[in-house]
C-alpha cells in the first residue's frame, strides 16, 4: 500500500492549488478556478476551517479541508449531528487514482473526532462517488445546496 499523509495548506502552496484547480477534471467541477482558489486563500486564516495538502509518497497529489458541517450555512446538512464533519476535495494530476485510498485514511483519523462524516459531491460526478464509496462513504439522497444545487449526500459513520 502506498504511504499517504498530510500537511497543512501553506500560502507557498497557492499556485499549485490554482494549477489543480484549472485541471480539466478539476475545472468541471470546481467552477471558476479563480473565485475556488479566492475561497482556499479566504479559509487560510479561519480557525474552523482545516486544509490539507495529500501526499503519496511526500509528492503533493490532492487538496482535502475539513470543517464543522454546521459552522457554514448549507440547508442539505441541517439535519446531521452537531458533530457532524464535512469534507471537500480535489486532485492535482498525479492523485487521480488515489481518491479512495487517501480519503479513507483521513475518513479513519476524522472518524476519531466525530461520528460521522459528509460529502457532498455534484450527482453526476460518478468518478469522485466511486473513490468516496472506496473510502467508504455510503448515501443516494439527493438535495440541493445553499446555491439550490443538487448534490448527493454519502456520509460515513465511525
Amino acid at each position: 500500500m502506498p504511504d499517504y499523509g498530510f500537511r497543512p495548506v501553506t500560502r507557498a502552496d497557492l499556485p499549485m492549488l490554482a494549477e489543480w484547480l484549472a485541471t480539466g477534471q478539476v475545472a468541471l467541477w470546481w467552477l471558476d478556478p479563480e473565485h475556488q482558489r479566492a475561497l482556499v486563500v479566504e479559509d487560510l486564516d479561519n480557525p474552523a476551517m482545516r486544509q490539507l495538502i495529500v501526499l503519496h509518497d511526500d509528492t503533493p497529489i490532492a487538496y482535502a479541508q475539513h470543517y464543522p458541517a454546521h459552522e457554514w450555512p448549507a440547508p442539505h446538512f441541517a439535519d446531521l449531528p452537531q458533530d457532524a464533519i464535512a469534507i471537500d476535495v480535489f486532485s492535482g494530476p498525479a492523485g487521480m487514482g488515489h481518491g479512495g485510498a487517501w480519503l479513507r485514511l483521513l475518513g479513519d483519523r476524522l472518524l476519531q473526532q466525530a461520528p460521522l462524516l459528509v460529502i457532498d459531491p455534484d450527482p453526476r460526478n460518478l468518478r469522485a462517488i466511486r473513490a468516496y464509496e472506496k473510502a467508504g462513504f455510503s448515501g443516494h439522497e439527493i438535495r440541493p445546496d445553499g446555491e439550490g444545487q443538487p448534490c448527493r449526500i454519502l456520509t460515513r459513520r465511525r
